[in-house]
């Protein structure tokens, strides 16, 4: 039966009135989610069911007065709010064609070496299920300022729309006040390599390819580093990600940072006797690197199951006089545990197959605490991990401003910068975040290739501690769309209005946004310019809606 046929025409003309005019909300297929969250800016990530290209994010402390553009006019969105102050909580909501989202907040990170840290971790949790939402819930109670994702995000393949099923819907909540720190699971690498993680996440881009396979960042006095580990196992093409370049940044930016502690999270286990097992060439190429530079603790998913082993030093557990790493399996984010075959090897300190759960991390001082926190509350695991800091470094004193002739462009794309620091005398250097560098107050650089780079000036004083700020350069593929404007409206799209896309349009890059402050939410200017479907997605939904009708009404004709 064609089930187009059995629906009435009086009652689609009646839904095309009644249901697609209404305005009383801003329905988004997606709700906004945090992305590259920092002391300084933001990235708010969203969906509409229509095209528009008036989108903005409305934010501040305390309210929403100021506002950021969108760049897009098509469906996707992401938007770089800047200027924030560290370790401040801002509301902020999504206006996209004249309607506003629920208010949610979110806070920016502290100022890096800020001695208080607490975030969460898990992994292999993409299904979409009760527990997986369970977890998230439980999550967003022990409010962590960050969330590590470990892997397996979006089961089973990592398609574009398990991504929405099975990621951002059920984790809506959490997203939405919790920026995601992702590194890919081999259930991504599914489809065409994890480019729908790529294309659905905005992650940093400081690794010497400008990709976001894998990325380090700091938040407070710990140093993250995220490794791809199917890269390193074997599952990537050499044309997305090679073994020695991912060791080759891994060493460089392990033995640059200045962070006392230092944390690596991946999918495939270096050390776990669950199903998987071990992944021996993590162990073998990584360990090594890990045990050189002093990195405290790593993280891991892939088992279904939870699992910390003891300080390790190699292939063997550490000696009584030695420095180990401690290494978890945190995999009971929301998919099937999987019952442990074998018994427990010396190494494993404590194992578990039978609750879902999170690691919820508060890193205070010269202590890491560590809890394995179960879906109903419980505790079932606790530890703790001490090491004495040197004395606290002096804060930084004056200002340092940063301009870029040109923050957006087709490679090679040349931009100029500018600092002005208050210190007299200070030396400013650059690093482009292509594995660039220059120095002097101003500098010009050519970004070859592709992608968003977050370019970080450095003001020195001798005597004094540096002070630091970042802009944010977007590239686009030569003979690419620049960002902002419209690749085309919704008329010869295919697709029908309010779903999500199946081959969504191209991610937008996302430039600095500038702020406008003092704009008041509900200015009408900001309800209808701009164009594109500022009457609301009800505009493009219409249409739509009426093409339908006219449809049905010739297939009647011809059928008779």
């Amino acid at each position: 039966m064609d089930r187009t046929k059995s629906l009435s025409l009086a009652a689609l003309a009646a839904l095309s009135v009644g249901g697609f005019a209404s305005c009383d909300a801003l329905a988004l297929p997606r709700d906004p989610y945090l992305q590259k969250v920092g002391p300084d800016t933001a990235t708010v990530a969203f969906r509409l069911s229509a095209n528009c290209s008036n989108a903005l994010v409305r934010y501040g402390a305390g309210n929403t007065s100021q506002t950021a553009r969108s760049t897009a006019a098509a469906k996707i969105h992401a938007v770089v709010l800047t200027g924030l102050s560290p370790a401040t909580s801002y509301t902020y909501s999504v206006d996209g064609c004249g309607e506003t989202t629920p208010a949610k907040t979110f806070s920016t990170a502290p100022v890096p070496g800020t001695r208080r840290v607490h975030f969460a971790a898990v992994g292999d949790f993409g299904t979409g299920g009760s527990d997986q939402k369970k977890v998230a819930a439980s999550m967003l109670t022990n409010k962590p300022e960050l969330f590590v994702a470990l892997g397996d995000n979006a089961y089973a393949s990592g398609t574009e729309t398990e991504f929405q099923n099975n990621l951002f819907t059920p984790m809506a909540a959490l997203l939405s006040q919790v920026p995601m720190f992702a590194t890919p699971g081999n259930h991504e690498y599914v489809t065409n390599e994890a480019q729908p993680y790529l294309d659905n996440l905005y992650l940093p881009t400081n690794n010497a390819e400008g990709s976001e396979r894998y990325y380090s960042f700091d938040w407070g006095h710990v140093h993250f580093v995220s490794i791809d580990s199917n890269c390193a196992v074997g599952l990537a093409s050499s044309s997305k990600c090679t073994l020695a370049a991912q060791k080759a940044f891994v060493e460089k930016d392990l033995a640059a940072t200045t962070q006392p502690w230092k944390v690596v999270f991946f999918h495939h286990p270096s050390w776990s006797s669950g199903e998987h097992g071990s992944q021996l060439t993590m162990r073998r190429q990584f360990g090594p690197l890990f045990e050189k530079y002093g990195v405290d603790l790593v993280l891991t998913g892939h088992d279904h199951d939870y699992e910390r082993s003891k300080p390790m030093l190699g292939d063997a557990e550490a000696g009584k006089n030695e420095a180990g790493i401690p290494y978890l399996v945190v995999g009971g984010g929301g998919a099937t545990l999987r019952t442990f075959a074998t018994s427990r090897p010396s190494w494993s300190v404590i194992r578990d197959d039978a609750a879902h759960g999170f690691l919820d991390v508060d890193v205070v001082e010269g202590n890491l605490t560590a809890k394995l926190v179960k879906t109903d509350g419980g505790v079932l695991d606790t530890f703790t991990l001490s090491k004495t800091l040197p004395a606290r470094p002096e804060q930084p004193q004056g200002t340092l401003n940063v301009a870029v002739d040109s923050g957006s462009g087709a490679a090679p794309h040349t931009a100029s910068f500018t600092a002005t620091a208050s210190q007299s005398g200070a030396t400013i250097t650059w690093d482009f975040g292509d594995g660039a560098t220059a120095q002097g107050p101003q500098a010009q650089h050519v970004f070859a290739k592709a992608g968003t780079y977050t370019v970080t000036a450095t003001a020195t004083v001798q005597g004094s501690a540096p002070l630091t700020t970042t802009t944010v350069v977007t590239v686009t593929a030569s003979g690419t769309t620049e960002p902002g404007t419209d690749p085309g409206t919704g008329s010869g799209s295919g697709e029908d209005p309010g779903t999500t896309p199946s081959d969504p349009d191209p991610r937008p890059e996302i430039p600095a946004t500038p702020t406008t402050p003092g704009v008041t939410p509900g200015d009408g200017n900001d309800s209808n310019g701009g164009g594109g479907c500022a009457a609301g997605p009800s505009a493009a939904l219409i249409p739509a809606a009426a093409a339908l009708v006219a449809g049905l009404v010739r297939r009647r004709r011809r059928d008779r």
